[in-house]
């Protein structure tokens, strides 16, 4: 029998509405978990949603160092861009350009690999081996075709080519709370679980956000802004035109990024499990647009996307 004590959440009967992207992933090792920590930290800042940041970036999944190229502990690491994006490609080339350079080869013994072999790839190892001045070369270590780059530290070795594929962005749940304080650990939890689920990365800080938006504003310079309808301080300023449930007041949101629809969909069920039970957790649901974002939906409960794959 079940604790009888044990809070059944409602999970709401609706669709987080993800859409595509275009992705990148690579491999860093390290001397050590230190070193490999700055790395990721360092290459991943700055990459909480594209609304003002030039991608979505996370860490995946730490490897062992049986399984890197190397010998090294290691961590797989993603990039993100929209795929609606008109210069897609270019932006996404761009964004590995400046973070792999600035933030990984300026790492104490870093060294970054593709780690998404693909027909489509950007040769940017040449590109960040200019940096070498004359002084860089090609060379084939553990059995790779790699750049390698004199450094003052030693050398800096990176893969020739990093493939890139098409993605999807913008998954998410949200956990309504009946105070702050439970909304975020069930965020929390949440985000851990999803995690847990290898291909998918969630890239605001902690895993979760605060301030999910809508689309548009009031202001015309604005793109995205703050969903009033779903603030619980403005429950009674909107009256009737507040979306926010009787006796919550807080709701926090997860947004997962990964490989493809079906591994965000195993990260979305994870959390999903993980939190249905939680005490102080008034109800889940999730964000969606009604197809204006994307057209890459995830049913909250399972069947109904069965449903949808199979129709």
């Amino acid at each position: 029998m079940g604790n009888p004590m044990t809070n059944q959440v409602e999970i709401q009967d609706t669709y987080a509405e993800a859409f595509r992207s275009i992705y990148a992933e690579v491999l860093i090792t390290a001397r050590d978990r230190f070193w490999l920590d700055h790395a990721v930290n360092a290459c991943t800042g700055h990459a909480s949603s594209t609304i003002m940041c030039d991608c979505e970036a996370g860490l995946d999944h730490y490897v062992d160092p049986a399984d890197t190229p190397d010998g090294r502990i290691g961590a797989v690491v993603q990039f993100h861009v929209p795929r609606f994006l008109k210069n897609r490609e270019r932006h996404l080339e761009k964004v590995l350009l400046a973070r792999l350079s600035q933030n990984i080869l300026t790492c104490p013994t870093a060294t970054v690999y593709d780690h998404l072999p693909s027909d489509t790839y950007f040769k940017l190892g040449k590109k960040i081996a200019y940096f070498g001045d004359g002084h860089q070369f090609r060379d084939n270590r553990n059995g790779m075709p790699v750049w390698v780059i004199p450094i003052m530290g030693g050398e800096f070795v990176l893969s020739r080519r990093f493939g890139y594929k098409d993605g999807i962005m913008g998954g998410n749940l949200w956990f309504m709370g009946e105070d702050q304080e439970h909304a975020i650990d069930a965020a929390l939890q949440a985000a851990k679980a999803a995690d847990s689920t290898q291909g998918v990365v969630t890239t605001f800080p902690g895993g979760v956000a605060a301030s999910a938006s809508k689309a548009g504003s009031k202001y015309s310079f604005l793109f995205a802004s703050t969903y009033e309808k779903f603030c619980p301080t403005l429950k009674e300023k909107l009256g009737e035109k507040s979306g926010v449930p009787v006796g919550v007041n807080s709701i926090m949101e997860i947004i997962i990024n990964g490989r493809d629809l079906e591994t965000v969909a195993k990260a979305t069920y994870n959390a999903l499990d993980a939190t249905n039970t939680l005490p102080g957790l008034k109800l889940i649901t999730a964000g969606n647009y009604g197809g204006r974002l994307g057209k890459s939906f995830i049913y909250l409960r399972p069947e109904l996307n069965q449903a949808a794959d199979a129709a």
